[in-house]
């Protein structure tokens, strides 16, 4: 079994973290830190978990820990580690947008599977990337696969409220949020970085623009992304395409019908739909934003790393209804 250790256990990422890990066949929860709710029980946090699980939020992480998901917010991450209360020689499996740029300063492997599978299953450390990137790069990657992103990207994306952490604000709490919608960071959201490092990875030319339009939503979970360019191929063309790039990767679907956030949300699975209008390739995009824009990501790229088959632990179910 690998040993699993969570600090910063009482936020949303760590709860679908620990919902995830408490079913998972080869994986043991072993601690669970968290500095505001140290010696409670989980539960109290995360009150659906009444009756799963009798762990007790600690103020360390065990030293038998195989892996540590760091799950403690932006830029506290490196904080954590320079601590050293992370057991020497555990993986570390980072959930924060500390260590998604690859600039040489550090060993994280920037962890999208459908980008970067074979580097995972060889990395010690992990950073998990953002959910908005997620499902954006889903829906652009096969295209700069094939060399084709040679006119500016268009994205308009919109979010539910989970994607802004637990703690409330302004434009997190319920009465504001409810029945209201609204843009944010436009055109200088902080995923662009990751966006662009991983399509120039894939297509080293490319310096054209990404023009993403961020929303919020008055819903809980999932995104919604359409990314549109223009484009000479046609839309069978680009499909072929899609699903040659997905043929192994086993959680994103290449649909023959416009998706929406209920397809995907408790689930791993992202859903791409592609059409064609004019010259307009447009590429609509879903995800959870907690599951395959987070936790199911983190624990997909567990999987790589200790040799498992990647969707063990992860055949959820959606919410349909």
């Amino acid at each position: 079994m690998i040993k699993a250790g969570i600090v910063g256990g009482a936020g949303y990422t760590a709860g679908e973290l620990l919902r995830i890990l408490i079913s998972h066949p080869e994986a043991e929860i072993i601690s669970v830190m968290s500095g505001s709710h140290t010696g409670d029980p989980v539960f109290k946090a995360h009150p659906d978990l009444e009756g799963d699980t009798d762990l007790i939020f600690s103020d360390s992480i065990s030293d038998e820990s195989d892996v540590v998901f760091l799950c403690s917010g932006h830029g506290k991450s490196k904080g954590i580690i320079d601590q050293g209360i992370i057991p020497e020689g555990a993986k570390i499996i980072d959930l924060s947008a500390d260590f998604r740029i690859e600039d040489g300063t550090h060993d994280f492997v920037y962890g999208l599977p459908e980008l970067n599978r074979n580097r995972i299953k060889t990395a010690k450390n992990i950073a998990n990337p953002g959910c908005f990137a997620t499902c954006i790069q889903l829906s652009l990657l096969p295209l700069a696969d094939a060399g084709l992103l040679n006119e500016d990207v268009h994205v308009s994306a919109i979010t539910g409220s989970t994607g802004a952490g637990q703690s409330p604000s302004d434009t997190t709490h319920f009465s504001w949020r409810s029945n209201n919608a609204s843009v944010y960071k436009a055109f200088t959201h902080q995923h662009l970085g990751e966006i662009r490092q991983s399509l120039t990875q894939l297509q080293s030319g490319f310096d054209k623009g990404i023009h993403f339009i961020p929303m919020r939503g008055a819903f809980t979970r999932g995104i919604l992304a359409a990314c549109y360019l223009r484009s000479d191929i046609s839309e069978n063309e680009a499909k072929a395409i899609f699903e040659a790039y997905y043929t192994d990767h086993p959680f994103v679907v290449v649909s023959d019908s416009e998706p929406d956030v209920k397809k995907v949300v408790n689930t791993n699975k992202a859903m791409v739909y592609i059409q064609k209008e004019g010259d307009q390739l447009l590429i609509q995009g879903v995800i959870d934003n907690l599951t395959k824009g987070a936790s199911g990501q983190a624990v997909q790229n567990m999987n790589l790393i200790f040799g498992l088959d990647e969707k063990t632990g992860l055949n959820l179910k959606s919410a349909g209804f």
